[in-house]
This record gives C-alpha cells, sequence and structure tokens, in this order.
C-alpha cells in the first residue's frame, strides 16, 4: 500500500508539472493541436486514405493499423469500466483545462491508444519512421496530461496497448 500511495503522489507530482504550463500561449496551441493526432477523426480518417490511395505494401501496414485501432479500442473501453479511474480535473484541485472536457473515465488513455497502435505497424513497416512518429506519440501523450485529461500512468497504459496491438496486427497480417 505504501507503494502505491508513493506512485500516486509521485505521478501528481509530475501531472501538476505538465499541467501547470497550461497557460502558456505556444505550448497551448502545440498540446491543443498536437493532441488531435489521437482522435478517431484523425486516426480513422488517415486509415481509410492510407487503405484507398496508397501501394499495396503501405495499404497492408495500413490495413493492419486499422486492425490495431479496432482491436485496441476494446480493452481501453474494457478498462474504464473495470477502473473507474476520474479524470485529474475532476479530483486535482487547480488543474487547467480546456472548455467541455471529455466526461468519461480517465483510464486509460484512448487518444494515446489510438496514436501507437495505428503509427507502431509502419514503423514495423519502415523503421526510420520511428524517429518521427515515436516522438509524436510522446507528445500526444503528454498533450493529454498538459490537458489536464489524464494522469501520466493513463497515458503510459495507452501507450503500451497501443505498441502490443500494432505489433500484434502488424505480425499477424503481414509476418505469417
Amino acid at each position: 500500500m505504501k507503494v502505491f500511495h508513493a506512485f500516486s503522489k509521485f505521478e501528481v507530482h509530475i501531472f501538476k508539472y505538465v499541467n501547470q504550463h497550461f497557460d502558456k500561449k505556444k505550448l497551448n496551441f502545440f498540446f491543443r493541436t498536437i493532441t488531435h493526432l489521437g482522435s478517431a477523426v484523425f486516426t480513422i480518417g488517415i486509415m481509410l486514405i492510407l487503405l484507398i490511395f496508397t501501394s499495396k505494401e503501405t495499404r497492408l501496414a495500413a490495413f493492419a493499423s486499422a486492425l490495431a485501432l479496432a482491436l485496441s479500442h476494446l480493452p481501453v473501453q474494457i478498462a474504464k469500466k473495470l477502473f473507474p479511474r476520474k479524470r485529474p480535473y475532476l479530483t486535482l484541485e487547480e488543474t487547467r483545462f480546456p472548455a467541455n472536457p471529455l466526461q468519461d473515465h480517465s483510464f486509460p488513455s484512448g487518444h494515446t491508444t489510438a496514436f501507437f497502435s495505428v503509427v507502431i505497424p509502419f514503423v514495423f513497416l519502415t523503421p526510420i519512421l520511428a524517429l518521427l512518429l515515436i516522438p509524436l506519440g510522446i507528445c500526444v501523450g503528454i498533450s493529454r496530461i498538459y490537458l489536464g485529461l489524464h494522469y501520466p500512468s493513463d497515458v503510459l497504459a495507452g501507450a503500451l496497448l497501443g505498441t502490443l496491438f500494432g505489433y500484434l496486427s502488424f505480425f499477424l497480417l503481414i509476418i505469417h
């Protein structure tokens, strides 16, 4: 129990450190923009575009990404029901957050899960893309904390889930 309490305290400290910069104009623009890379509209839209307008190899990776996105959504929804963790802006005083924030539970981060599930098949297909896509994924995750919507462990769990489903989908479809 002491370990859990210490972890929780450490996590809240990290959350507050990231969220305290909410009113900085340039950071606000950056994080409010990049967070959309994990949204349903963006991830589904990109997958549809890649499925329709790309070559066979890229189309297969896009199909693996679409499969990963669909499959990863199930454990996210189950975890949100099993571990009904309130979002930080509801539990921590002085949390800064945008108007009309999400109302569902925070664990795990669906945006982070979605982004990682979509990009990991492309990272396996073309490893050099990791230099761009992994830092972008980290920024999506940080944006969720910055916006007061997730704790760091929500984001970490989302990144792990997305990576796992991206990996499994890629190897099931491409390396079978």
